[in-house]
């Protein structure tokens, strides 16, 4: 086994990380012990778990990173860490919503990171699952078709592959109780990726108006879709969902209205908070959960 240490920039709030991982039935999370087990894809065929420990406190954020694998070490320190996002100084974010009318939310929630979905088609499986649905059995049909379909290494959940995916009928997710058009989604996008039609790698290098305007094309995908994808995939800083229910429930709370935020009313607002759109969004997000 090896294990290394880490000291990220300024405030980072783990225990925060923490609490929305354990929302996923698939992610390993002890929250009393403040860890959580990663799985990581080295090549076509390697797997290995990695465990991220919080050793020291919010204010002075230390972090191990350890896992029983030996190959390429340097390789996967350098993937926790981009995930994790250790690198970026939140309290520069912070100061910038303290001239904006976010900047209560800011001060009791200070150092909420953005923390990348650990694999790229994972993370686009997961965010065209659970559009429209319900957060409760959103995680239910994700769950069901890692469980399914995926793998499970040293007690971790690895989705399947797009190549395993591309294989499926739609019945086989209709039979985890997946809509016909949801299936249909998962199974035909996971056939495009297979095909070269859809390369994740190498539109996760494009701006964000690119990536907008190339996923979209694709039948099941739209701007929620992309958005999120882009937010927990690739942790781009400048994303606003203005059509996500919790935004709008939580400028409702904000802003003390009768009725939730229209996106038209979250979008205006999100002109204020650029660059650090996804920023504002997770924390509207944490003052309601």
């Amino acid at each position: 086994m090896w294990k290394e240490y880490y000291h990220a920039q300024g405030m980072y709030d783990f225990d925060y990380t923490l609490y929305r991982m354990d929302m996923d039935p698939l992610i390993r999370v002890n929250e009393k012990e403040r860890w959580v087990d990663v799985p990581v894809r080295l090549g076509e065929d390697a797997k290995c778990v990695v465990r991220v420990k919080a050793e020291g406190t919010t204010e002075k954020p230390v972090f191990s990173v350890m896992s029983d694998y030996d190959d390429q070490q340097d390789i996967i320190f350098e993937h926790i860490r981009n995930l994790f996002q250790w690198d970026r100084d939140l309290e520069e974010v912070d100061k910038f919503f303290q001239g904006t009318d976010l900047a209560l939310l800011f001060f009791t929630y200070p150092g909420t990171p953005i923390v990348r979905d650990f694999h790229l088609y994972d993370s686009l499986m997961k965010v065209i699952i659970h559009q429209q649905l319900n957060m409760k059995f959103a995680f239910t049909l994700s769950t069901r078709f890692a469980q399914t379909f995926g793998e499970e290494v040293d007690g971790s959940w690895f989705y399947p592959t797009p190549e395993q995916t591309a294989k499926l009928d739609y019945e086989d997710l209709r039979e985890l109780q997946f809509s016909q058009r949801k299936a249909e989604y998962v199974i035909d996008t996971s056939r495009k990726i297979v095909d070269g039609e859809l390369d994740l790698y190498e539109l996760s290098k494009k701006t964000d108006s690119e990536i907008m305007k190339e996923l979209t094309k694709f039948r099941g995908i739209g701007p929620w879709t992309v958005q999120n994808w882009m937010l927990f995939a690739l942790g781009r800083e400048d994303l606003m969902p203005g059509a996500d229910i919790g935004i709008q429930n939580a400028l409702k709370k904000l802003w003390k209205l009768d009725k939730k935020a229209t996106k038209a009313e979250v979008e205006a607002a999100a002109e204020l908070w650029t660059p650090f759109n996804s920023y504002a969004a997770l924390t509207l997000w944490r003052s309601i959960e």
